[in-house]
């Protein structure tokens, strides 16, 4: 069933779901909000955007220019519906497409910012995958691997232009290999706990492309401990 729900406590958004089968996740929240101060300037690129939970945010901070790609019909649709209701077509523009086909609509070297929340599993004919078919795409790289992702970054970032990414901490080597196969050199780790005394759940990245190497890893960050997440790396 098809709901509206508020954006957790970003005032006046709100969010087109599906009650049961896709909802957003925490951490596309973080993702948004690891997003550091943006220049009015700036064309901002979201990769598998899914309904649109990091556009939306971004626009509650910045007026930039927001671009989305999609590759699941029913979340595209769902996507519109929110970006509609909350009356940002003039803000936020979304592609229905896989991320590898960006070069169809955009040259190399485009975009100021990129965020990302790509499937987080690796996948192959033996991967036990959940039975709905929308969680499955999204949660496991059945049309995008992580080096695909980056080498689409690559392709769209402008020289010293940003890139965001959420993941799993279990994948963090073989994000910073890419990192350094592909020259967007890893700035910033943080990690993400729900409580203390337990393992970090998710990582999120931030690299510069052709940048100098200096990487520095934040202090841990306990969500349990928080009653809104708005400003959350800011605090």
């Amino acid at each position: 069933m098809k709901v509206i729900n508020d954006l957790y406590d970003y005032e006046n958004l709100k969010i087109v779901q599906e009650s049961e089968s896709f909802k957003f996740s925490l951490d596309s929240l973080l993702l948004a909000e690891f997003v550091d101060s943006v220049d009015n300037s700036k064309l901002i690129l979201d990769l598998c955007t899914g309904n649109a939970v990091v556009p939306l945010v971004l626009s509650y901070y910045y007026p930039n220019k927001i671009v989305g790609f999609e590759i699941q019909e029913e979340i595209y649709q769902l996507a519109e519906e929110s970006i509609c209701f909350n009356h940002l077509e003039h803000q936020i523009s979304l592609y229905h497409d896989t991320v590898i086909h960006i070069g169809k609509y955009f040259p190399g070297n485009n975009f100021d910012i990129i965020t990302a929340n790509p499937p987080y599993f690796k996948y192959n004919k033996t991967s036990l995958v959940n039975e709905n078919v929308q969680k499955a795409i999204a949660r496991h790289e059945i049309y995008l691997s992580l080096e695909e992702l980056f080498q689409v970054v690559k392709y769209a970032l402008k020289e010293n232009g940003v890139f965001y990414l959420v993941h799993l901490p279990e994948r963090l080597e073989e994000i910073l290999a890419l990192c350094e196969k592909y020259r967007l050199v890893a700035k910033k780790v943080q990690f993400i706990y729900t409580k203390e005394n337990t393992n970090a759940g998710i990582v999120l990245v931030k690299c510069v492309n052709n940048a100098r190497n200096a990487l520095v890893v934040s202090s841990p960050l306990y969500i349990s401990k928080y009653k809104s997440y708005k400003n959350i790396f800011r605090k």
